[in-house]
């Protein structure tokens, strides 16, 4: 079974999530963030290379334009392997464990698995980015010294900055992991 649900980033973007039920001990939820904007794409350049063509009009170095060029695409390339994700997602399967996968846009992809022993809840926190509030989901992980403690929270769907302005449409994500 699979349903899709639409929600916004804190930027306006849309965001799509899928949830997936492959058996009731083993769920999915993939969370597709927005595609690179042509338009931030083309601003940036364009800002860039207006830069280098003012410093090539004072100096008449051709080496500005080059260099130009070069860090324009370099940095282009370092965003999309490095930094923009377009798909998260969340592998719950009960008696083994989670696994976080975030897809970026090169294609590379980042693993990590929790397993269901070190879990000790599952939350949706809060927090506060410029004038909104924002929701997104954690997980608490158990702290091996102090049985009541917790050593580490993992926010999940980290990257797509998830802003849900409905906050119990998300509680059917937090009822299915728990």
């Amino acid at each position: 079974m699979e349903d899709e649900l639409s929600f916004s980033d804190i930027y306006g973007g849309r965001l799509a999530l899928q949830r997936r039920y492959y058996s009731p001990s083993c769920r999915e939820f993939c969370l597709s963030c927005p595609r690179l904007s042509l338009r931030s794409l083309t601003a940036v350049t364009c800002t860039v290379w207006l830069a280098a063509y003012g410093l090539f009009t004072l100096c008449e170095n051709s080496m500005i334009l080059s260099a130009a060029i070069f860090i324009t695409l370099s940095g282009l390339l370092g965003y999309l392997h490095f930094v923009k994700i377009d798909q998260e997602t969340l592998l719950i399967i009960d008696s083994l464990g989670i696994q976080l996968t975030s897809s970026y846009a090169s294609g590379k992809e980042s693993t990590t698995f929790i397993e269901m022993g070190k879990v000790k809840d599952v939350i949706i926190n809060e927090a506060i980015y410029m004038q909104k509030v924002i929701y997104y989901l954690c997980i608490l992980l158990n702290d091996p010294v102090d049985p009541h403690g917790i050593s580490q929270v993992v926010p999940v769907f980290q990257d797509c900055l998830t802003a849900v302005t409905l906050p119990w449409r998300v509680s059917g994500v937090l009822y299915a992991c728990s």
